[in-house]
């Protein structure tokens, strides 16, 4: 009992420093860092499960393509989605009803389905009713939605920042979350770049 009681103390500062050490686990190279209004989020690619999208969100980060690009679609306790890169940077001329259209020049992409869960901070690549047709579009789930799972690709986790993507700006319920002068990722950077 005594040595129990001795070793118990340290299992736990063990057990402490392993959960807040794994928010801290990703590759540089695989982990994504978007700028909001109000700080950063990081984000933890994941291309175990989705190489191919990984690999297409990483060079469209690189190529600074999703650098101001608008949250266009946020549905208050479903997700927020962007990412749409042929017009979600407008700036002068914004149009709600024309974002949420585009991709980028870049192919669309086969899905890559797992039996991962969509949970709250999964970012899973958006589509058209195609399963083959994810291009540059991701989203962000606030909340679970398993009617997802297996259908979406999911290609990150939110490490950190969460807190900062609840604060994006909702859009219009009647209009399936159309998101009139939208917040943006004002910048979006791969951790190994820096």
């Amino acid at each position: 009992m005594r040595l129990f009681s001795r070793l118990a103390p340290l299992c736990v500062a063990a057990s402490l420093a392993l959960s807040a050490g794994a928010a801290l686990a990703a590759d540089p190279e695989d982990t994504m860092i978007i700028k909001l209004k109000d700080g950063e989020v990081v984000v933890a690619l994941r291309p175990d499960l989705a190489p191919k999208h990984v690999e297409q969100i990483k060079k469209l980060v690189r190529e600074k393509a999703y650098d101001n690009v608008a949250f266009h679609r946020v549905i208050e306790g479903f997700m927020a989605q962007t990412g749409d890169v042929q017009y979600g940077d407008m700036e002068d001329g914004y149009n709600a009803q024309l974002v949420g259209t585009g991709g980028s020049d870049l192919p669309d992409l086969p899905a890559e389905f797992t039996s991962t869960a969509f949970d709250r901070g999964t970012l899973g690549m958006a589509r058209s009713q195609d399963p083959n047709s994810a291009n540059s579009q991701f989203f962000i789930m606030f909340a679970p939605a398993s009617h997802l799972n297996g259908a979406y690709t999911v290609v990150g986790q939110v490490e950190s920042g969460m807190e900062l993507v609840d604060n994006i700006k909702k859009g219009d319920p009647s209009a399936n979350g159309l998101v009139q002068n939208p917040d943006r990722m004002l910048s979006v950077r791969i951790a190994a770049d820096q």
